[in-house]
């Protein structure tokens, strides 16, 4: 049967010695450079004095479900010139290395829809050869361009809920794409990887958005002094929701207690099952969800109360447009509320500079929301990522994955 050999290859600059194709197991191409000649690295100039051969065998893309090995004369010249002896280049394999950049390449994208142990078995490779791909591509392959960065977003995520194991994860707020993943949040593990961007890119930083905990506005007052800080809208709202979720359990308990058994029965049938209805943006919820919504608010004054003030709360980030305006919203809002929301009052009054200053660009980090949902899926599919520098750069492929190799 005869193959396509020119096809199979696509490597315009080799020519092809020799083709076997080992029944039941791979394809063998031997090949080497098309031209009898290579420049001197050192000096520019062109030889054509061949000093040695030198045949290695490297693994390249599969054709038609079978593994393809090339057999490669990676010949030594010596220049005249400056009588050095030098390994011709070839620009589809690293040096040193057992395949192909565009196998590697490939290799990656399959990891970015599977894992390391899943792509390993699949291709005919070892978990560790494998790995090794994926970090040699490294430089290749994650193209993250800091310099442009003028919005940086600072949140946290628990790959594992309830165990208190948090990474950082740092977002470009322009582009919507993770730029760093910290495996801690701990602010020295966080200033180390801001100080190694460098002065010049922190200074050019103009806006940072967090959540509400001080030790990252301290550490971004640090390092970047040119950046207004905003607080996250979405964590500002949490503190409203769960203050709210509080009351709900409370009115719950206070229910379960009473003695009037059909007052008890009235006011658990409302309250049972209620906590999306209640917590979540009423015109998001479906008819059924916006009845349970509604069963609570007439069992529950306290509840109605507060659910009102955390619609109002919302509807002053969404549609109000004035700096001016807003600001006026909000003020009036904290007073209607000091009875309702004292804890999270406390944190806005601590905070109000920050917060405020989301009405300027209404910059928020929303975005992260998400990114942490798909971080945690990659977690679930992790097998065969050891350790967290693996997940990390497994991780920030799924945004930044290029394939530049020939």
């Amino acid at each position: 049967m005869k193959f396509p050999v020119e096809q199979i290859l696509n490597l315009p600059d080799m020519k092809v010695l020799d083709f076997q194709e080992v029944v039941g197991e791979e394809i063998i191409i031997t090949i080497e450079k098309g031209v009898n000649y290579s420049t001197c690295p050192d000096c520019g100039k062109l030889t054509q004095s061949i000093h040695q051969n030198h045949w290695r065998m490297i693994h390249d893309l599969p054709w038609n479900k079978k593994p393809v090995l090339l057999k490669i004369n990676r010949r030594q010249f010596k220049c005249h010139k400056c009588k050095k002896v030098f390994s011709e280049q070839l620009n589809f394999v690293e040096k040193s290395k057992g395949y192909t950049k565009r196998l590697a390449s490939e290799i990656v994208q399959q990891i970015l829809n599977s894992n390391i142990h899943s792509v390993a078995k699949r291709n005919g490779l070892s978990d560790e050869e494998v790995e090794s791909m994926l970090k040699s591509q490294v430089s290749e392959i994650l193209s993250i361009n800091l310099s442009q960065i003028k919005r940086l977003g600072i949140d946290e995520i628990a790959l594992v809920k309830g165990q208190g194991n948090y990474l950082a994860v740092l977002v470009d707020l322009d582009s919507r794409k993770p730029i760093e993943i910290v495996q801690s949040r701990r602010i020295e593990d966080i200033r180390e990887v801001l100080v190694s961007w460098g002065i010049d890119v922190l200074n050019e930083i103009e806006e940072v958005s967090i959540d509400l905990w001080s030790p990252y506005k301290k550490l971004v007052e640090e390092l970047m002094p040119n950046a207004n800080i905003t607080a996250d809208r979405f964590h500002v709202m949490k503190q409203i929701t769960d203050e709210l979720d509080t009351m709900r359990k409370n009115e719950k308990k206070a229910a379960m207690s009473l003695d009037d058994k059909s007052e008890k029965t009235r006011k658990l049938e409302a309250l049972n099952k209620s906590k999306y209805s209640l917590l979540k943006n009423e015109d998001s919820l479906n008819e059924k969800q916006k009845l349970k919504l509604q069963s609570v608010l007439e069992v529950s004054p306290n509840l109605a109360k507060m659910h009102a003030l955390k619609e109002q709360f919302r509807q002053i980030f969404d549609t109000t447009k004035s700096w001016g305006d807003s600001i006026t919203k909000l003020l009036d809002w904290m007073y209607d509320a000091r009875s309702y929301f004292p804890k999270s009052l406390g944190t806005m009054v601590r905070w109000f500079g920050e917060i405020v200053g989301y009405f300027d660009g209404r910059t928020t980090s929303g975005v992260v929301e998400g990114i942490n949902n798909k971080l945690k899926l990659i977690k679930r599919l992790g097998y065969g990522f050891r350790n967290f520098n693996n997940f990390r750069l497994r991780s920030l492929l799924n945004w930044h994955f290029s394939i530049n190799s020939p």
